[in-house]
């Protein structure tokens, strides 16, 4: 039986940077399910119901083409999310409000748009999600960036979050694109001082 294909393990250095210190990696292009939105997540019905059509194509997907025999079976990726603020380059934290934001979840190489289309028209036919007419396939590239590991609540991320600015800002880079933030803990199943999330921000040189 050939291996499980998990891109966690096989981009480590994407998906587990380092808790201590701020790193550069440059991230390639990639696969992702999306879908986009603006406001608070924590009170958005629009946030909620995007991450209930992500997760329902992305398993949906997944079990499609494992019974089919498409391709290698794969670890459906976690929940990721660009975060950023109209006309302006940084990012405010607090002011949920007026956050615009993409949630996505990472394809393996081998999905197609057609695989896509089929895993929709049958979650569609099961649940019908109102978010997945929403839905896109799309590659996000972001390039060179600047990334590091925040352990705890999501709503204690600001000290991370100024860390990295603070890096940036003295290793003589701009931010470029957008804000970026991938959750590898299930926040209904861990305690908050145990969630893990990548930050990260795409740069450029000033």
């Amino acid at each position: 039986m050939a291996a499980k294909l998990d891109l966690k393990k096989k981009l480590k250095h994407l998906y587990s940077p380092s808790k201590k210190e701020v790193v550069l990696v440059d991230v390639p292009p990639m696969n992702f399910l999306m879908i986009d939105g603006k406001g608070d997540p924590n009170t958005s019905e629009s946030y909620r119901q995007a991450l209930e059509a992500l997760y329902g194509v992305a398993y949906t997907l997944k079990f499609d083409l494992k019974k089919r025999g498409v391709g290698p079976d794969f670890t459906v990726m976690p929940l990721e999310g660009l975060w950023w603020m109209e006309g302006r380059e940084d990012f405010d934290p607090e002011d949920k409000d007026n956050w615009s934001w993409t949630s996505m979840i990472l394809q393996p190489d081998h999905i197609t748009a057609e695989h896509l289309t089929t895993a929709m028209d049958q979650l569609k036919e099961k649940k019908d999600p109102p978010a997945l007419e929403q839905m896109r396939f799309e590659m996000h590239d972001e390039g060179l960036s600047a990334q590091i590991m925040h352990i705890g609540p999501y709503a204690e991320e600001g000290p991370t979050i100024e860390k990295l600015h603070r890096f940036v800002e003295e290793q003589g880079y701009k931010f470029h694109k957008k804000h970026h933030e991938i959750y590898l803990g299930d926040p209904r199943r861990t305690k908050p001082e145990n969630l893990r999330t990548v930050i990260r921000h795409p740069v450029r040189e000033a």
